[in-house]
């Protein structure tokens, strides 16, 4: 997914920071906003390089990668640049939690975008469909073919809608995570994600100007 190197980096302007940018690090799967740092032109030159977020340390005076010493590097996936040249925005990997207190976030545990776990449990399903792991639920769904799929599909469908006419709000939400989960394995058992469906639906809004409906 690394794209860095098809990113205009002429258009930096590094004057209006004194040699130096800020970086908006972002989780790439799931959008949540990881931490901000700064890049000097040999931190991110070292960032392309390595494929290792890398910053300039203000406090130190000098280039420092991500987890150097943790171990809980930035791998880095793309690389955006803002509007007028002066912001980078890293899309990375995080190898475990980014802040030195332990959290995901430098900003604390609850800045993930609501759906945001979604694209990392579509990326935790592929995992289980290529290794198939002993003793997963979900492997064994896999191994059970995709008719048996599409039929806990169908099944967690139909107790859904009964669960939206006739229980209260945790069974319908219960139920409504059962399918989803079980519409992520269907997906993948036919060599499709759940972010192809997404597109799906983007497409239909911006083509109809509405809000994917049919």
């Amino acid at each position: 997914m690394m794209d860095a190197d098809s990113v205009d980096f002429s258009r930096l302007d590094w004057a209006k920071g004194g040699g130096l940018l800020p970086v908006i690090v972002q989780h790439w799967l799931n959008g949540e906003v990881l931490m901000l740092g700064y890049m000097n032109a040999e931190a991110l030159a070292r960032t392309r390089e390595s494929g290792q977020v890398t910053f300039y340390s203000r406090s130190k005076q000098r280039l420092w990668t991500k987890g150097e010493q943790s171990g809980h590097v930035l791998q880095l996936k793309s690389i955006r640049i803002d509007c007028d040249g002066d912001t980078l925005l890293v899309r990375a990997d995080p190898l475990g939690p980014t802040c030195h207190n332990g959290t995901r976030s430098c900003f604390g545990e609850d800045v993930r975008p609501p759906s945001g776990f979604l694209a990392e449990l579509d990326v935790l399903v592929a995992r289980r469909h290529a290794e198939r792991p002993a003793g997963s639920y979900t492997t064994r769904l896999f191994e059970g073919g995709i008719r048996r799929i599409a039929q806990k599909v169908g099944e967690e469908g139909v107790e859904t809608a009964l669960a939206a006419v006739a229980q209260d709000d945790a069974e319908l939400l219960g139920e409504a995570a059962d399918l989803l989960f079980h519409l992520i394995v269907a997906l993948r058992a036919r060599g499709r994600s759940l972010a192809d469906a997404v597109d799906v639906l983007s497409e239909r809004h911006q083509e109809r100007g509405g809000m994917g409906e049919k």
